[in-house]
């Protein structure tokens, strides 16, 4: 309730270096930065809802794109954020193998004896678009590829729950028990393009604004 300025953003953003940034803004402009991470699941509901309100919000583009057009953003603040990809991990120190294209990440993927990743049926989207971009396409039926019972994908590997993970790359990269190989093929389409705004509701819109400018800049990125 003390901070200058409230960020509100899902996993995949929150994981992707956003404490850092909201630190080193701290430090430069002695504004204090509160980050809050909330399921994308219930993030738009929580950004029409919480109290105190947010002041910054990250959401995937499609559904800042809706929040938007239903006045939950102030005019002119909707901005592209980043690229989340997803990727495939193994445990540290195995095999890296060759996945540059469609056909080489499924005979991997066929090669594995479990490929863990996180379920979609508890809102992820992240799951979602691993479920929806790879799984089910053609290329990959028959791959065993059970959801995580607790928690990510990548968190299951580490728990030795398989021998490979699909996942968001900025939730491997934080594990040193596991290694990222690479992103997926970029046919595929699996990632998910952030934006960023200030809320209608914000209480701090010009500090708001200052750190929304601030991530980016070449510096934060």
């Amino acid at each position: 309730a003390s901070a200058d300025i409230r960020v509100m953003a899902p996993g995949v953003v929150y994981n992707s270096g956003l404490l850092d940034l909201a630190a080193a803004y701290t430090k430069e402009t002695g504004k204090k930065v509160a980050v809050m991470s909330v399921g994308m699941g219930t993030i738009v509901k929580a950004v029409k809802t919480a109290n105190p309100p947010a002041d910054v919000i990250m959401l995937p583009l499609e559904l800042m794109s809706s929040l938007s057009l239903d006045g939950g953003v102030v005019p002119g603040s909707f901005v592209p954020l980043g690229r989340s990809e997803m990727g495939l991990a193994v445990p540290a120190g195995a095999p890296h193998p060759d996945i540059s294209s469609v056909e080489k990440l499924a005979a991997v993927l066929h090669s594995a004896k479990a490929v863990m990743r996180s379920n979609p049926a508890g809102g992820s989207m992240v799951a979602s678009v691993i479920e929806d971009k790879v799984i089910k396409r053609p290329e990959f039926a028959g791959v065993n590829s059970p959801v995580s019972t607790r928690g990510e994908g990548g968190q299951a590997l580490i728990r030795g729950e398989g021998d490979m993970a699909l996942q968001a790359i900025c939730e491997i990269l934080p594990y040193k028990q596991i290694e990222l190989v690479a992103p997926l093929p970029r046919e595929l389409g699996a990632w998910i393009d952030m934006a960023s705004a200030l809320s209608a509701r914000a209480q701090h819109r010009d500090d708001a604004a200052a750190f929304s400018k601030y991530l980016l800049t070449p510096e934060s990125n």
